[in-house]
This record gives C-alpha cells, structure tokens and sequence, in this order.
C-alpha cells in the first residue's frame, strides 16, 4: 500500500470511530481534514462534491469519504475510503448485534450521546460558515441559498428542493449571461435493481443481500426514510418484528459512522455472522458503484456552461440544506442548561482554541456524562 493510501485509509479510519451526528456533522468533519487540514482539493471542488452527491441515492457522507479518497490516491483510494469510514461502524454494531441478541437490550449510552449532539452543532456551524463563504459568492446564490433553507424548514423535500432549485438558479444564470451556444448532453448513469420476489419461508443471506442492496440502490433521506423502507421489506414480511426494527435503527443512530450500519444489525439478528455481512454488503455496494460511475463526469459537468450554473445553485443549496439541519438539530438538542453549558464550550473549542473536531467530540461526551453526576 502506497503512502497516499495509508493516508487514506488512517484518515477515515479514525474518523469512522468518532463520526457522530449524521450526515452534516460528518461533512463538516471531512471539511476540516482533507480541505482545511490536508489541503487534498480547493473548497470549491468540495462543494462541487457536496452537491452532485447531494443528488445521487445512498448515505452522502460515505459516498463523499468515497470522492476524497478518489482524489487523493485514485480508484483503490475510493474503496480503502468507503471501507475504512463504515467499518467502524459495522464493527460497533455488530457487536451492538450481537449483546442484544444475547441479552435482549441494548446498553445505555444516553448521556454520552447527549453530549456529543451540542458538540456537533458547533461543528457544523463552522463547517456552514466556511463552505458559505465559498458557494454564496454572489446576491443571486445567497437568495437561492435562504429560498432553499425557507423549503427545507417548512418541510419540503431535501432532494426535491435541492433539484429544482438547481435548475431554476441554472436556467436563471444561463439567461442572465445570454449563452446561446448549445451544451453537451450529460446522461446521469443510475444502477437499476429488479425487485425482488417476497420469500414464504425462512429468509436466506442471498435473499438479505438482494433485499439491502434494493433498498441502497434507491435511498433517499433521513434514518426515518431508512426506517420505513426496511418496514415495508422485513417487518411486513414477517422477517422481523417492529420493536426489533425500532431498536436496529437507534442502535445504527448511536453508532459512529453511517445510520446504513443498521443492516449489519438487522443482518445479525436475522441470520447471524452471514446475514450481517450480506445485509452489510448489499446496503453499501451501490454507493460504491454510484459514486465510481459519477466521479469522472464531475469535471465535464463543472466545464459545462449551463452545469456549471446548475452546480453552482446545486451548492448553495446544499449548504442550505445542512444549515436547515443545523437549525432543526438545535431546536431538539439544546433544551436544557446542561446542553447550553456544552454548545458554550464546544463553540469555543471550534472557534477559539481550533482543536481537532474529534477531540472536540470527545470533550463534548465526556461532558454529557460528567454534568448530570453534579447536578447540572
């Protein structure tokens, strides 16, 4: 393994152990490490990233692991990425897995997440402020940039939102700029899953497989989008129950890492070591291959007049997005004198001091444990 691959694979290794918050707190991190820290591409690129993965299925802080390995050390960069992000993951909840099915619970780490959830709001934050600077670069994506946050927080689709804002913004500066010549046509390549026949008996690990990687192939959104695909696939079906379900997904939520590390718990539970790796492999495969088919075009897009417009709204609106996220995780998070006690510290951390966003998620933890033993 060259040097550039080490680097690959130590990087999203160790921020796979401590990636907590989702999918903007993840993103957030990145931005510090391989931009800010690495200096492995512009700000500008990142966003082009942020933005075109905003659009494609799967979890977008793996796939975005997936591109900065790509650009730092190729093909073989963007699977030791992938890999090393989520195995982490796989490897907590496996054994998550493993308790509950033994001992029928899983273990109380509540305060430690509590902790951890003002810690990444500062994190985003300073991720919000520095990648805005670089995609609201004008009035016009600034207004595009609050009309997309203005959907988002009035429950408007992420992707819905993300698109037709897209388009409006690159039909608006093609106008505005009077570009007559024609554009090359861009064919986006989508992998297309058959469904699958529902099983009458025991389900097998080749039938996990096919039902995770369906369900890969086409997730959009949250953990609570997860949360009802895997509903309709497994509880309807008999496979699983729904306490089961509700209890894999708050197990893959409070784990590092991707929420997709969900499938390796329900894998286990389902058809133990082999049915947590087929559950595993089939939910993470197509962003692999989603994001090996996407990365070559992004440059041919941003060289696309009329893409290059498009992009440019896409990532203002991206940047939305995760402000938009921003917001509704404070509402939720910051409701009590011990969170606001841990934003305080973590805002100061981020801003003042500069530590390393992983530290800074430690402190925040060990702060959620250690406040509510005095009385705060």
């Amino acid at each position: 393994m060259n040097n550039n691959l080490k680097e690959v694979a130590l990087v999203f290794f160790k921020m796979g152990c401590f990636a907590f918050g989702g999918p903007a707190a993840h993103i957030a991190m990145m931005e510090q490490e391989v931009v800010e820290k690495r200096k492995w591409m512009t700000k500008e690129h990142f966003l082009d990233l942020i933005g075109v993965t905003n659009l494609i299925p799967g979890p977008n802080s793996t796939e975005m692991t997936m591109h900065c390995g790509h650009e730092r050390a190729g093909k073989a960069g963007l699977f030791v990425a992938g890999l090393a992000f989520i195995i982490p993951a796989i490897i907590i909840t496996g054994i998550l897995a493993w308790a509950y099915t033994t001992y029928g619970k899983l273990p109380n780490i509540k305060p430690f997440i509590q902790g951890i959830q003002p810690t990444v709001i500062a994190i985003i934050l300073a991720a919000v402020i520095t990648l805005g600077k670089k995609a609201l670069k004008t009035i016009e994506l600034g207004v595009i940039g609050i009309i997309t946050l203005a959907l988002c927080l009035v429950g408007v689709n992420e992707i819905i939102a993300l698109i037709g804002v897209g388009i409006l913004g690159g039909l608006y500066f093609n106008l505005k700029n009077n570009t007559s010549n024609a554009n090359k046509k861009i064919v986006f390549p989508f992998l297309m899953i058959p469904a699958t026949t529902a099983a009458v008996t025991k389900i097998t690990s080749v039938k996990l497989f096919l039902i995770f990687l369906k369900v890969g192939a086409v997730l959009y959104g949250s953990g609570y989008v997860l949360f009802a695909y895997l509903d309709a696939e497994l509880v309807t079906k008999g496979y699983l129950t729904q306490q089961q379900l509700m209890d894999a997904v708050a197990a893959g939520q409070f784990t590092p890492g991707p929420v997709l590390s969900t499938a390796t718990f329900i894998g286990y539970q389902i058809n133990g070591i082999w049915g947590a790796l087929a559950a595993t492999t089939g939910i993470f495969l197509p962003s692999f291959l989603f994001v090996l088919l996407l990365n070559p075009i992004i440059p041919k897009l941003r060289a696309s007049k009329f893409f290059g417009h498009f992009l440019n709204a896409v990532n203002a609106s991206s940047i939305a997005v995760i402000a938009a996220v921003l917001v509704t995780m404070s509402i939720e998070s910051i409701t009590n004198l011990n969170a606001i006690i841990i934003l305080a510290v973590s805002l100061l951390l981020t801003f003042v001091a500069k530590l390393n966003v992983m530290l800074i998620i430690v402190i925040g933890a060990v702060l959620g444990f250690l406040l509510p033993m005095v009385g705060l």
